[in-house]
């Protein structure tokens, strides 16, 4: 892990240039903001999975939401949400209305230029989903196909034959179809909503992690997962580039949550399975 996460921090410098004229003047002060507040702001979804979704109680809970409230409790505050979108949480654009970020991001060089990843907590599978019905039988059965995708997401550069793993460790892609189209949702619960109309009705298959799949199909949805998972990838905590004590500070909150086995204990928690280390 300490391989990926020196590879993450040299992508991240690729931006060094860009986000000192825009943050050196706020270095530290995100920080002393969340402590000052004693309040951590997290940007997380409502429909996530068991990441995150809404409760019968109408509260946010899930994998990231524990996850998020042991950094604060580390930090010795409160844990505050809010519910912006993926593709608004990856563009950067956040404008001080949260402080970080959950949704276990992929640490791309490209999202580096925008985003500081202060720590893996997760380690996660790419899928392609297709309804049980589907004719198709091999990856390789969706070239010309309509796929769907969560925009801003790295299942839509992976759709786009655009996607490159570029931290330490990662795979080579072999790309196993291409799309004939390629179809934009705010989350995978919407395309699943589409897919599960009926194979080719609107879309014949959905990229996304296995862990929302496995709940897709769990609560009853008529989907199921098509061949190999397509590439394995690290989940970080992204936050904006200009305050890497306050980085560091989540990174010491996660590695505590990792050494004390908390962390292991929240993922089996929720998913069943320990996918706090690299397989």
């Amino acid at each position: 892990m300490n391989r990926i996460m020196a590879t993450v921090a040299a992508a991240a410098s690729l931006s060094v240039g860009i986000a000192a004229t825009t943050s050196a003047a706020h270095a530290g002060s995100v920080l002393d903001k969340v402590l000052e507040s004693k309040t951590l702001t997290v940007a997380v979804g409502t429909d996530w999975g068991k990441m995150s979704f809404l409760n019968d109680n109408h509260q946010l809970d899930g994998y990231d939401i524990d996850v998020a409230r042991g950094v604060a409790e580390h930090l010795g505050v409160e844990a505050k949400f809010l519910t912006p979108g993926w593709d608004i949480i990856t563009s950067g654009n956040w404008q001080g209305r949260w402080d970080m970020a959950m949704g276990q991001m992929t640490p791309t060089a490209a999202r580096a230029e925008k985003l500081d990843f202060s720590a893996i907590y997760f380690y996660q599978l790419a899928v392609a989903v297709v309804h049980k019905d589907s004719k198709a039988t091999k990856l390789a059965d969706l070239d010309g196909k309509t796929i769907g995708v969560t925009a801003g997401s790295a299942a839509e550069s992976y759709a786009n034959q655009a996607f490159t793993p570029d931290w330490v460790g990662a795979r080579p892609i072999q790309y196993q179809f291409k799309p004939g189209a390629v179809k934009t949702y705010e989350t995978t619960n919407v395309a699943f909503d589409d897919l599960r109309l009926g194979d080719g009705v609107r879309l014949d298959a959905v990229i996304t992690n296995q862990t929302y799949a496995e709940d897709a199909i769990s609560a009853g949805y008529p989907l199921k997962l098509l061949g190999n998972p397509l590439y394995s990838a690290p989940g970080v905590i992204p936050v904006l580039h200009g305050d890497k004590e306050f980085s560091d500070r989540i990174a010491a909150a996660i590695q505590k949550m990792k050494d004390d086995g908390t962390l292991s204990k929240l993922s089996t928690k929720w998913y069943g399975v320990d996918y706090t280390t690299e397989k």
